[in-house]
């Protein structure tokens, strides 16, 4: 045995990549690890020699069953098959495929979801459910500490994962206004941007989706404070959140969401139309 970089125990041939690391105050990967856990005992196998059939060091057999990594479906599969477990592991793919989100990643998809109506502006960078993968994959690179490749690719898997809401049916009312300087900025470089305006021209195109600009010459301006998003669901609540307000936290207080959902409409109401805006979009993106 030998021990790698990260601690792993590994045999000569085995090796430790088949998952995604939890958050630590995240406990979401437990049930499938005490799965994995009691399949592997009732087929009278050590941690060990399980690691040893699927060609993984014993450290990470035990990092799995104790939900503190989330396995890969490959890896689910060659599980299910050494145990005998006839299927039942191997399907538990999807909802192995939604615990390796990051909690607050998944907490938000499920607002998303079943929400009927999202508000959203931003002012630094496009919203995540506008973003194409090269773009998002820029921003989670020039986060700082730096990301490890492995998480920069968790992050942009969750961030596309999260835009299943457009295929919905029916379809949720989606309006977003984004500050004329992130359409400018060159995140990523010049043809990830291009490609971006590309993608929101696209967006704007559809009946439920409105994509407008607040451009930099306006004196006035409601959501100087930062980044807002109010999401409406059918039963009449809505739940927001703004960078400044109520100490940036979600709120789900009818007053509190009614002052978020009041600058929202005030915003909207001071950027560009909808066509004002698409004609904006191609101009920057001509100029680009």
């Amino acid at each position: 045995m030998s021990m790698v970089d990260d601690g792993t125990e590994r045999g000569k041939d085995a090796v430790d990549e088949p998952g995604w690391e939890v958050d630590p105050d995240d406990e979401s990967g437990a049930a499938v690890g005490r799965q994995i856990k009691t399949w592997r005992e009732a087929a009278g196998l050590r941690a060990g020699e399980l690691g040893s059939l699927l060609g993984y060091g014993e450290d990470l057999i035990y990092k799995v069953e104790g939900g503190s990594r989330i396995p890969r479906p490959e890896f689910m599969d060659a599980v299910d098959v050494a145990v005998g477990a006839g299927g039942k592991l191997a399907a538990m793919k999807p909802d192995v495929a939604e615990v390796r989100y990051p909690k607050k990643i998944r907490e938000l998809a499920k607002l998303e979801a079943a929400a009927v109506e999202v508000l959203a502006y931003g002012n630094s960078s496009v919203h995540g459910l506008l973003q194409t993968a090269e773009y998002a994959r820029s921003l989670f690179s020039m986060r700082q500490p730096a990301y490890p490749q492995e998480e920069i690719e968790r992050g942009v898997a969750a961030r596309m994962a999260r835009q299943t809401i457009f295929e919905r049916s029916p379809a949720p009312t989606l309006g977003f206004v984004l500050e004329e300087v992130v359409l400018r900025r060159p995140l990523g470089g010049r043809m990830v941007l291009r490609r971006q305006l590309e993608h929101l021209l696209v967006m704007n195109k559809l009946r439920n989706v409105t994509v407008q600009v607040m451009p930099m010459d306006r004196e006035e301006h409601a959501g100087i404070d930062g980044e807002i998003q109010v999401l409406k669901f059918r039963d009449g609540t809505a739940v927001g959140r703004s960078e400044g307000a109520f100490a940036g936290r979600p709120v789900s207080d009818p007053k509190q969401v009614r002052i978020l959902d009041l600058r929202c409409g005030m915003i909207r109401a001071q950027a560009l139309t909808p066509p004002e805006s698409t004609a904006f979009i191609e101009r920057v993106l001509g100029e680009t």
